[in-house]
């Protein structure tokens, strides 16, 4: 260190010695802008600084800009502070009762920073610039924005402005602004980095809605009155960064300004010897960065320095964490060849000034990649077809997981710049027979190779096929019937093949080229009759050629040929029979002709073909039948209009029923039967005959009777009862006297008993047939 900044130095430590004690910062605002840059800012031999300048409050003795020096409460130590106030305003404790402010009338803002910034009319800006060539190439330094807008819902809404701008010198290039979120154009303010801002009510009833966070990463925090600054408040530590030629003069322009309604002032911290120029190689290439170099690659360190000016000496770390010289290695680049970690120094030949840049380099394995070939078949033998480059994805990865393909291209330099890919690569039309092709595969890091694919057109050949006929087979003959392919085609095309080959089948010729829409196994054609289908046989990923199939639908319906029903009386015999004509016909019971004589009952199929070898059954169903026997009625009667007949019969036919011969019924229970004689017969509904009749009576009695001797209903008997076996009726009047007694000699009771005329009066009988049937009932005398 020279003796004017050791003086400096210790004149700034006794100058502010009460207040870093108190752990709040002091600010000197009597610093030459000259000491601010050389002797504060900066701590590099390897920088030439030149035409420092400055500006801000145009009050006498009361600079906007200063040195400050802090205590261990405040991320630095010491440095530089640019505000839109009086730099001492900087000084803590935070006083939020004096947070507005002051306005300087005749302080002006900034023109380049309204440019930056894309603002109008700024206020109060302080500047600190200065002209720098640096030894290397790149420059940083550390700051920290603080601010009173962090107040309210201020940050949502307002906010001033500060920018590092820089441009090389003479240059009519625009200004770039250092002061900007990491790897982003955004500039560093209240607006942009702040936490949630809840509504907040202001004092006339309006309400303020708020914002929601925005990079709060980057937000300290607020302030208090414990804080060493006076400002509500700060950002973390941010580090302005740019990449410089070396040997070339910059200019630097530092500059913070109020917006237009200079309320609520900010500042910016500069850390004291933050201001640093290195060679910068980049991030480290390592694993951990998720960005090792790729093998293969000619990674190449470059300080981009000249060796007429510097020299140069390159490091690499041992396994014991020191530095070792590499022997040989004077020039300002390097090619790394091996992983480690790098250094190099650049000594300016001609004065005591040096720089240095390290960086850490991992490689990555090698990716294995495989050159491949691709057939695909040519439908009309022009060279040029459809190829589904995906096909060879697995093939030239070595089928290596890790390793994904990332996409196709016509072109190496297209596949190694991963520009003008292939877009349809599942479709891609090749421009000539034998082109070459190639894919891109990539690591996890992006490293990649470029295998060639060969697009080669097949030239085998599945000879021409045969149709494949089938017969329609279901009701409905409409020419449509479903094909089992693997069975009734692929034997047929599969024969003189060579073994291993794949078969499917395809609608038309061209889906069969692009390999959609492949038909299910079990394929019902859609067009009657005939079809023509597409086989494609593959070898691998390899089309070995497609052929056309003609698939034949033959229909057979000939006429008359429903299934029939018939009867066979028993004991006779009937022919069975279908039109003639066909190829050949098979009875069930053995006959081979049209038709057959049959003399038994059951079920009799015929199966016929006609010339395509198409079958039709038919089948009777012989129902035997014969004259019913009537066997017996079982009769109700003495039952008035619910007297009924059941016919009792015999045989295995299907019968109707009458009891006059004259109105039949299917049902052998007849009811409502009136009394009288009867000849039941039935008769066979499928024309076998009719049985023999069988006569019946069905009785009743008289329910009154008029002895008057009119003639008419004199006497009370039961009409035909003298049909029936042997019986007794006794007659009773209604306290149980037996009054008359008659059989089947008796003409009828008249009335009278012991020659005296029973009064108008109900009776009672009962009739016993000798077969101990008994029949009881009760009836009416009436004069």
């Amino acid at each position: 260190m020279n003796d004017v900044k050791l003086l400096f130095l210790i004149c700034l430590l006794f100058f502010f010695g009460t207040k870093t004690n108190a752990q709040n910062i002091a600010v000197d605002p009597t610093v030459a802008p000259q000491d601010l840059v050389k002797n504060i800012l900066i701590n590099s031999s390897c920088i030439n600084i030149e035409n420092v300048n400055s500006s801000g409050n145009p009050t006498p003795n009361r600079n906007s800009y200063g040195s400050f020096t802090a205590g261990a409460n405040f991320p630095f130590s010491g440095g530089v502070v640019l505000s839109t106030s009086s730099s001492v305003r900087a000084q803590g404790p935070f006083n939020r009762a004096d947070s507005e402010g002051e306005r300087i009338p005749g302080w002006n803002g900034d023109a380049d920073l309204d440019t930056v910034l894309g603002i109008t009319d700024s206020r109060q800006a302080t500047v600190l610039e200065f002209d720098f060539t640096a030894l290397s190439n790149s420059i940083s330094f550390n700051y920290i924005f603080a601010s009173n807008e962090y107040q309210s819902y201020f940050p949502c809404v307002y906010s001033d402005g500060f920018a590092f701008l820089i441009k090389e010198v003479g240059s009519t290039e625009p200004y770039k602004n250092l002061a900007v979120l990491p790897n982003t154009n955004i500039a560093v303010s209240a607006n942009t980095v702040h936490p949630k801002i809840n509504p907040v009510t202001l004092l006339d009833g309006k309400i303020e809605p708020g914002c929601e966070a925005t990079n709060e990463s980057y937000f300290e925090r607020y302030n208090t009155t414990s804080s060493p600054i006076n400002y509500a408040g700060q950002t973390v530590v941010m580090n302005a960064y740019t990449e410089v030629v070396p040997n070339k003069k910059y200019h630097l322009k530092l500059v913070i300004a109020d917006d237009l309604t200079r309320q609520y002032n900010s500042a910016v911290f500069l850390e004291a010897g933050s201001f640093q120029t290195k060679i910068n190689f980049g991030e480290n290439r390592t694993f951990a960065n998720n960005n090792p170099v790729c093998f293969g690659e000619n990674f190449i360190l470059d300080t981009k320095l000249s060796a007429a000016d510097y020299t140069f000496k390159w490091y690499i770390k041992d396994s014991s964490n020191n530095y070792v010289l590499l022997s040989g290695a004077t020039t300002p680049t390097y090619a790394v060849i091996t992983p480690g970690t790098y250094k190099v120094e650049a000594s300016l030949i001609s004065a005591t000034c040096s720089a240095s840049g390290e960086i850490s380099v991992d490689f990555t394995q090698e990716i294995k990649s495989s050159n491949t070939v691709l057939v695909q078949c040519d439908d009309n033998n022009d060279g040029i077809t459809i190829f589904d480059l995906t096909k060879t994805a697995n093939i030239v990865k070595n089928n290596v997981s890790e390793i994904t393909n990332q996409g196709y291209y016509e072109t190496l330099n297209d596949a190694r710049n991963k520009t003008n890919p292939i877009l349809d690569p599942k479709s891609y039309s090749n421009k000539a027979a034998g082109q070459i092709v190639f894919a891109r595969i990539e690591n996890s890091y992006g490293c990649f190779a470029t295998p060639r694919i060969r697009l080669n057109i097949s030239n085998y050949v599945i000879p021409d096929q045969a149709p494949i006929a089938t017969c329609d087979e279901d009701q409905e003959q409409d020419g449509l019937y479903q094909f089992d392919l693997n069975a009734q085609v692929t034997p047929q095309v599969m024969a003189g093949l060579p073994s291993g080959l794949v078969v499917n089948y395809f609608l038309t010729a061209n889906d069969a080229i692009t390999e959609t829409n492949p038909l299910p196994n079990i394929f019902k054609n859609t067009i009657p009759n005939s079809q023509t289908i597409y086989v494609r046989a593959i070898n691998g990923p390899d089309c070995y050629d497609i052929a056309p199939i003609e698939l034949i639908v033959h229909t057979f319906d000939p006429p008359n040929f429903e299934d029939e029903t018939l009867y066979l009386c028993k004991g006779e015999q009937i022919t069975l029979s279908v039109a003639s004509g066909f190829k050949t016909y098979q009875w069930s019971n053995g006959d081979i002709v049209n038709s057959t004589i049959i003399s038994t009952e059951g079920d009799y199929t015929i199966l016929v073909t006609d010339s395509n070898d198409c079958q039709k059954t038919k089948t009777f169903k012989i129902i035997l039948s014969e004259p019913a026997t009537i066997t017996g009625a079982e009769i109700k009667d003495f039952s008035g209009t619910e007297n009924s007949v059941q016919i009792q019969y015999t045989g295995v036919g299907n019968y109707e029923f009458s009891l006059d011969g004259a109105v039949f019924q299917d049902d052998p229970l007849f009811n409502q039967v009136r009394p009288g004689i009867y000849n039941a017969v039935a008769v066979d509904k499928n024309g076998c005959g009719i049985s023999s009749s069988f006569l019946l009576y069905v009785l009743d009695y008289p329910r009154f009777f008029t002895p008057n001797g009119d003639g008419y209903n004199d006497l009370w008997e039961i009409k035909n009862l003298d049909q029936m076996p042997d019986y007794t009726i006794s007659i009773f009047d209604r306290y149980g006297k037996l009054l008359k007694q008659m059989t089947q000699n008796s003409l009828g009771w008249n009335g009278i008993f012991n020659g005296q005329e029973m009064p108008a009066d109900d009776y009672w009988f009962t009739l016993l047939f000798v077969n101990g049937k008994t029949v009881k009932g009760h009836f009416s005398l009436k004069r």
